[in-house]
């Protein structure tokens, strides 16, 4: 009777301790589904990368108007559909609709200084193109760069953010991985997941503000920011964990990684995306969290009411999936 139990049936995997080579169909069926998901996370990965462009980026320009409508049809013979082009009452009106973040920048077709308004900080590659654009508009002329958001002095790239946004993602979704192999009681994995953001913002932030010094903000705020995208990572892993089991986390490291990171724009702007993927990306726990620290860091917290209420969600949802579990855990019991 012992050896029957000792069995294996089609629908588990053989235990170690049962006699004979593992079965061909199994072998088969791990590798496959190894190759499917390295071609997923290549996709992932490599497609926004490569298919990464200017699309109607929304750019204020204000001066005569028939320079406006003569750098209009430039921009459009050059860059077609690259720039959204929206008027503005003066110089002063284009500054505050980049700093009110209301367009990526501006063109100041002044005849006697041409000028160009960036903000670096809300994307490097996008205030790299308007100075490009802005030149090609005045045929070459010099033109004078403004920056309402300066990238830090010690990070003129932006590369500090941008390489931290993967560290950020598998924190928050090794983390969660953690707690649910090494942790029983959905109550204390949330409570580990809190310790865990609590404890990690103030880290990270110290390494991005104090050390390497790519943020510019309040550092109490930007650890808020941190410690919420934690939370709201390590939450949701752990919330889909909880209503479906060791499936669910695969499922959430897959969302938090393998669309989350290569989606939240880190390295650019979510409006150089493909339409679709820049609203996905903001939607997800690593887009969301590089958009509230762009805004905390460079624009004292304007356009940040969108991104943290999307960490919010994430984190509600997950305790909320976490009690949804651990309410079936104990019917089960009952």
């Amino acid at each position: 009777m012992a050896t029957a139990e000792l069995r294996p049936s089609p629908s588990r995997p053989v235990p170690d301790d049962v006699p004979g080579p593992t079965p061909w169909a199994r072998v088969i069926g791990l590798v496959a589904a190894v190759a499917v998901l390295l071609t997923v996370l290549l996709a992932a990965f490599a497609w926004p990368a490569t298919h990464t462009a200017p699309r109607d980026v929304p750019v204020a320009v204000a001066g005569p108007p028939p320079a406006v409508e003569q750098v209009r049809a430039t921009v459009e013979r050059t860059q077609p559909g690259a720039l959204d082009l929206r008027p503005a009452a003066d110089a002063a009106d284009a500054r505050r609709l980049v700093e009110d973040r209301e367009v990526y920048g501006a063109l100041v077709l002044d005849p006697a200084a041409p000028r160009v308004v960036v903000a670096t900080q809300a994307g490097p590659a996008v205030a790299q193109l308007l100075t490009s654009a802005a030149a090609a508009a005045t045929g070459g002329s010099p033109v004078t760069v403004d920056d309402v958001a300066p990238p830090a002095d010690d990070d003129p790239r932006g590369a500090g953010l941008a390489a931290g946004a993967l560290p950020l993602a598998l924190a928050g979704g090794a983390g969660a991985v953690v707690l649910v192999l090494q942790v029983r009681g959905n109550g204390r994995r949330a409570a580990g997941a809190l310790v865990l953001a609590l404890l990690g913002g103030p880290a990270a932030a110290g390494v991005l503000h104090g050390w390497l010094g790519a943020l510019t903000g309040d550092r109490v705020a930007e650890a808020g920011v941190l410690s919420l995208g934690l939370a709201a990572t390590s939450l949701g892993v752990l919330g889909l964990a909880a209503v479906l089991g060791r499936a669910g986390l695969g499922l959430g490291m897959a969302v938090v990684i393998a669309l989350g990171n290569p989606l939240s724009a880190a390295s650019s702007a979510p409006v150089l995306l493909p339409a679709g993927w820049a609203e996905l990306g903001q939607a997800l726990p690593p887009g969301a969290t590089v958009a509230a620290l762009r805004a905390v860091s460079g624009f004292g917290g304007t356009g940040a009411a969108g991104p943290l209420t999307v960490l919010a969600l994430w984190a509600a949802g997950g305790l909320l999936l976490l009690a949804a579990g651990a309410a079936r855990g104990r019917r089960r019991t009952a």
